[in-house]
């Protein structure tokens, strides 16, 4: 195979490398439609979920990896571009004082319900006005761990590609659909088709364990500080409460989504 073809940026003011630190502002990822990942697993990842880069950024004198190599293959034989610059530059096109030695950009996902198909998978998770985009990541990483269909984002919640919740995510941003609604668009989606909506709540609930869970279910989780709406909860199919043995009254949201995800595994799996 030939040598793969590289352009190489030696200049801070170079207008690819302010592009590409304008993805860090939501403003410009949506203008552009694209969002940046950062580190060799995001990319592989994304690679092995059948996602390549439109853009492939790597630092100068990195070491050699065979995913690396791979990576660039892929990249170019898909008409790609691949960019060599130095770490200096890279960390300010991430913003982080100790980048990772590649990044990619790309191309932000169909995130309609439309495109959500929701017998792909048992499970899924739908978090609203979640805010924090390191629950964000982490809710997307426990979907992969289950095994859920994917992300679906209720209302006014952090970027799903902003550049905190991909690097929380682990890699799931890639493997997990997302989807973005208003309640009022979700629900009639919702009741369009099979599906059973499940919140951990205080009003008129059953222990979590051993609840009468059915496929596909879609656990919700509420904000970080107020949780669920009451109108929210009062259209859930099934209210769970999990025992509080401590002091606190609540757990994190994304653990919340977590514990109650790995039930509805072990119901439906059993």
């Amino acid at each position: 195979m030939p040598p793969v073809s590289r352009r190489r940026i030696t200049g801070f003011s170079n207008p690819t490398v302010k592009f590409l630190r304008s993805l860090r502002d939501k403003k410009h990822r949506r203008r552009a439609k694209r969002f940046l990942a950062e580190g060799l697993r995001l990319l592989t990842e994304a690679r092995e979920s059948g996602r390549l880069p439109d853009m492939l950024v790597m630092a100068e004198g990195r070491e050699a990896h065979p995913l690396v190599d791979a990576l660039e293959r892929d990249v170019a034989a898909a008409g790609g571009e691949i960019v060599e610059t130095s770490a200096e530059i890279l960390a300010k096109i991430t913003g982080k004082d100790n980048p990772q030695a590649i990044a990619g950009v790309f191309a932000e996902f169909d995130t309609t319900l439309a495109a959500l198909d929701r017998d792909a998978a048992p499970i899924w998770l739908v978090a609203q006005a979640l805010r924090d985009p390191g629950n964000l990541g982490t809710m997307l990483r426990t979907g992969d761990a289950v095994g859920a269909g994917g992300l679906i984002l209720i209302d006014d919640c952090a970027d799903p590609f902003g550049v905190e919740a991909v690097r929380a995510s682990m890699g799931a941003v890639f493997t997990q659909a997302i989807a973005q609604a208003r309640w009022e668009d979700f629900l009639p989606w919702l009741r369009g088709g099979p599906g059973q909506l499940v919140a951990a709540s205080l009003r008129d609930a059953v222990p979590y364990r051993g609840a009468a869970y059915a496929r596909p279910c879609f656990v919700l989780v509420g904000n970080e500080s107020r949780g669920l709406p009451e109108a929210y909860e009062a259209e859930c199919d099934l209210r769970v409460t999990m025992p509080m043995r401590g002091r606190a009254d609540s757990l994190n949201a994304a653990v919340a989504g977590a514990v109650l995800a790995y039930e509805v595994l072990a119901t439906l799996n059993g």
